[in-house]
């Protein structure tokens, strides 16, 4: 039987929605399917390569992607948006029966100095760690 597939959802797949995609596979790989995109990908910050390099999970194979690799063409069994933007602007999934919402700050968009911009990244790294933890506990059978 196929693993449901997880579709994490931000702006430009560039920090949120990588963190997240790498800690389901890390955590979740045997009951989930992860993957994640942008409403307008760009490039992955160099940032969060650093934040999730620390963690222990390098995201060499990542790349950012866009909804069309995946909308009308793959099944997502949970949609779930980690910016308000991508909730606001998310387009409907067909077919999907659970979509979440997590509320998380963009780091990309912190202003400071680039130790301050470092913490914010790994503070909301931490997040998506517990967010995805939360997530395994209520959805992952057995």
């Amino acid at each position: 039987m196929s693993k449901p597939r997880v579709l994490f959802i931000c702006t430009h797949n560039s920090a949120r929605s990588q963190m997240a995609e790498a800690f389901l596979k890390k955590y979740g790989a045997a009951h989930f399917e992860a993957a994640s995109a942008g409403l307008e990908p760009t490039q992955i910050h160099p940032m969060t390569y650093k934040v999730m390099e620390e963690a222990g999970i390098p995201l060499t194979d990542h790349r950012a992607k866009g909804l069309d690799e995946f909308l009308m063409k793959i099944h997502v069994g949970y949609v779930i948006t980690v910016c308000a933007n991508a909730e606001a602007n998310c387009p409907i999934f067909p077919g999907v029966p659970v979509r979440q919402y997590w509320g998380l700050d963009d780091p990309a968009a912190f202003e400071g100095t680039e130790s301050e911009q470092l913490a914010k990244f790994r503070e909301v790294r931490d997040q998506i760690k517990v967010r995805v933890k939360a997530f395994l506990k209520e959805n992952a059978a057995g």
